[in-house]
């Protein structure tokens, strides 16, 4: 999985043999400039999810749901379906423990495929108190799988792990019945997620420890994203350093 935000890079992404591409409202800091993802609106995402629809031709098209966009059942299906039907995803993601349980039973039940979204929630940063690694304690790792199984049992389609502890992202890889994606989150997921532009070495300041620029040794972006996915493919990447 790698995040695109419009037609070029959706194409480029695709190309390269990426499974899932995600228009992520990491948009909001990547591509908007802001310091947090809170202020991405369903607009934008409806706006960059029809643009990656252009240039998406096999990858499954995920789209994020914006901050307070689901902040109840009814609001959750009114915006998913301005996601599926105004911009073309095939799959909505959505940040939130069991809390969201009855927005994703809700949500599925009503034809929308969801992929849940737990660990570190950027949508969450100022309850969170900052970017932090989240299920390092025995009482958060256990509310951590109760939740991965409440989610699953609701409908949850897939399931992102952001910045959990290597060994516990391996726990609910082995027992989730659903595919398990990690950022963060160790080698032991079904499949990793970077955002493209720490992909491509054009993320401004320090890399977070998850991530890795591509770019070095490559002479193009297609390469570069060729080079990503036969990492991930291949099991080289993430490393041990770059897990918790």
């Amino acid at each position: 999985m790698l995040t695109a935000y419009d037609a070029a890079f959706s194409r480029l992404a695709d190309e390269a043999g990426v499974d899932v591409i995600l228009v992520g409202d990491s948009l909001g800091m990547v591509v908007q400039g802001r310091e947090n993802t809170v202020g991405v609106t369903v607009d934008d995402m409806v706006y960059h999810t029809r643009l990656a629809r252009r240039g998406r031709r096999h990858a499954l098209l995920l789209a994020d749901m914006p901050f307070l966009s689901c902040a109840d059942s009814s609001t959750a299906l009114r915006h998913a379906g301005r996601l599926m039907q105004e911009g073309g995803a095939d799959m909505v993601k959505l940040e939130g423990g069991a809390e969201q349980v009855e927005v994703v039973r809700r949500l599925s039940v009503n034809g929308v495929p969801v992929c849940a979204h737990l660990g570190l929630r950027p949508q969450f940063v100022h309850k969170l108190g900052g970017y932090r690694v989240q299920g390092r304690d025995e009482q958060g790792a256990k509310i951590l799988r109760e939740d991965a199984r409440a989610l699953e049992e609701a409908g949850a389609e897939a399931l992102l792990l952001e910045c959990v502890p290597a060994t516990l992202a391996a726990q609910i890889t082995g027992f989730a019945r659903i595919p398990v994606i990690g950022i963060g989150a160790g080698a032991d997921c079904d499949g990793q997620v970077l955002v493209l532009h720490d992909v491509l070495g054009i993320t401004p300041g320090r890399l977070p420890r998850f991530a890795r620029n591509f770019m070095p040794g490559h002479d193009s972006i297609q390469a570069t994203l060729r080079a990503y996915v036969k990492a991930v493919r291949e099991g080289r990447f993430p490393s041990q350093e770059e897990a918790f």
